[in-house]
């Protein structure tokens, strides 16, 4: 390792500036929104999963590929009686798209 003893011209650090869509009723007619609180998928780091009701333990949760998001808007966060918070957003996902909905049910 080259140990470096001036100063140097640091790079530029380009960051995207967040640019909300120009019109929201031209976007619902190519996309379809969903609200939830988006989680990592635990095996695929190409997917997500949006949980709608995250305090209910029997709410589905829905699966969509990240490439197939068009636009992400964050809404108000929610509080549980015990001070947890959980982040909700509403993601677009072009109509088309393939996505999976998970209901979980009690066998009997």
């Amino acid at each position: 390792m080259a140990v470096i003893r001036s100063l140097q011209k640091a790079e530029k650090l380009e960051i995207e500036k967040f640019t909300p869509p120009k019109d929201i009723r031209s976007l619902s007619k190519t996309h379809v929104p969903y609200s939830g609180s988006p989680q990592k998928h635990p095996l695929d780091s190409e997917q997500i999963i949006l949980i709608p009701d995250p305090y209910n333990e029997k709410s589905p949760y829905l699966e969509f590929c990240k490439h197939d998001i068009t636009h992400v808007e964050k809404l108000a966060n929610i509080v549980n009686m015990g001070g947890e918070t959980v982040s909700i957003a509403r993601i677009w996902v072009k109509k088309g798209s393939l996505a999976i909905q998970c209901t979980p049910f009690q066998v009997t």
